[in-house]
């Protein structure tokens, strides 16, 4: 096996795959090792939405490209990844949440996205079987939706191997190789050595320990994140829920009728969990029952663990660091596998030509953390 190679990416989840692909297709010569097998950190574990509906520019902007790359993949790659348009419907429960998004609202219109204000009626006819006490209205996109998050890495797989790029799997990296403040190459665990003038640290939920390894400090936490998926139902409706109230949940019916969903903790579980808990079943069945009734026959089929990457404000590190050839691509704060396109294309112009394609400041190293994500 060559040992040089143009770039090295760490992680085969969903962004290191995104951007493994782009950069090949740039010409690049990429090796991605992953130390489990494709999709083994979140991206294997996610439930599969796609969202524009965002408070900052420039996730929206990353959004609008994510969308735009989705709507092409059966063309890309030759083959379905179920990408489906069926919307997002964000429910208020209080007067709070319901100035929230409409506080957001001018922003997301000046960008150009299809999203408007509904009163609770308005829901009602999108989602029928809703439960209405207490509902005050929503916002709603229907140019959101979901994918199958096996069949985007299997196309991207499929593709960078044929730009003449390799992806290893079993294969951890235990080592950044660093000389004169300058990346040079990496180790594994079985002893082998490869060399780049670029690496890239996309290794979700071990982004920090890998940034350690190169003496850098990566201040993001991973935390778990449940979800549960049922057997095939009749339809219900095609867009995503989210219920934004402290016990809320989140859910949608996939193209084959299964229902799949999660809820975020609190408080949080920190550190990177796998196992499923009786906790997370009974809660998230009791708070689907409560917004949708109907759905009390269902039968849940399976659920397991998985971990968000999250950092101080919501937003995910995109950017060069510090060390000359390092670059980082983590933080994804649960939308990895919606923001990945775009991340790859753009992680790709970063590195190929050293330019931001906008308004880089919320993904920087550098920020700040005084502007925070408010659709998280």
């Amino acid at each position: 096996m060559n040992r040089q190679f143009d770039v090295i990416v760490i992680g085969g989840g969903i962004i290191g795959l995104a951007s493994a692909y782009h950069l090949s297709r740039s010409g690049q010569r990429v090796l991605v090792l992953e130390k489990k097998y494709p999709g083994s950190g979140s991206t294997g574990r996610c439930i599969g939405g796609i969202r524009q509906q965002f408070s900052t520019p420039g996730a929206i902007r990353l959004m609008q490209e994510s969308v735009r790359q989705f709507r092409s993949m059966r063309e890309d790659f030759g083959f379905s990844v179920e990408y489906h348009e069926g919307g997002y419907l964000f429910l208020a429960h209080d007067p709070l949440h319901l100035q929230t998004f409409k506080a957001i609202l001018p922003l997301q219109l000046e960008f150009g996205l299809k999203v408007e204000m509904l009163d609770a009626g308005a829901c009602l006819k999108i989602a029928p079987q809703l439960n209405p006490e207490g509902l005050l209205g929503g916002v709603f996109s229907p140019e959101d939706g979901q994918a199958y998050p096996f069949k985007v890495m299997e196309g991207y797989i499929q593709e960078i191997k044929k730009q003449k790029s390799q992806v290893c799997f079993f294969s951890e990296v235990n080592e950044i190789i660093v000389e004169k403040e300058t990346a040079k190459g990496v180790r594994t665990t079985a002893g082998e050595t490869f060399h780049a003038d670029v690496i890239l640290n996309a290794s979700g939920p071990w982004a920090s320990e890998v940034a350690r390894l190169a003496g850098l400090d990566l201040p993001i936490e991973p935390e778990e994140h449940e979800a549960f998926i049922t057997d095939r139902l009749p339809p219900i409706f095609t867009t995503m829920v989210v219920d934004y109230r402290a016990d809320g949940c989140y859910f949608c019916q996939r193209s084959n009728g299964q229902v799949i969903g999660c809820y975020s903790p609190v408080p949080n579980k920190p550190g990177i969990h796998t196992e499923s808990s009786l906790e997370f079943l009974v809660e998230m069945s009791k708070r689907t029952v409560r917004l949708v009734p109907e759905l009390a026959k269902a039968r849940v089929i399976r659920h397991w663990g998985g971990c968000y990457s999250m950092t101080p404000d919501g937003s995910p590190f995109i950017d060069k660091t510090e060390i000359k050839g390092l670059y980082v691509a983590n933080g994804m704060c649960g939308h990895g596998f919606m923001f990945a396109p775009a991340i790859g294309r753009y992680v790709s112009e970063i590195i190929l030509d050293g330019r931001y394609p906008f308004d880089w400041s919320e993904f920087s190293m550098g920020r700040d953390f005084s502007r925070q994500e408010l659709m998280k």
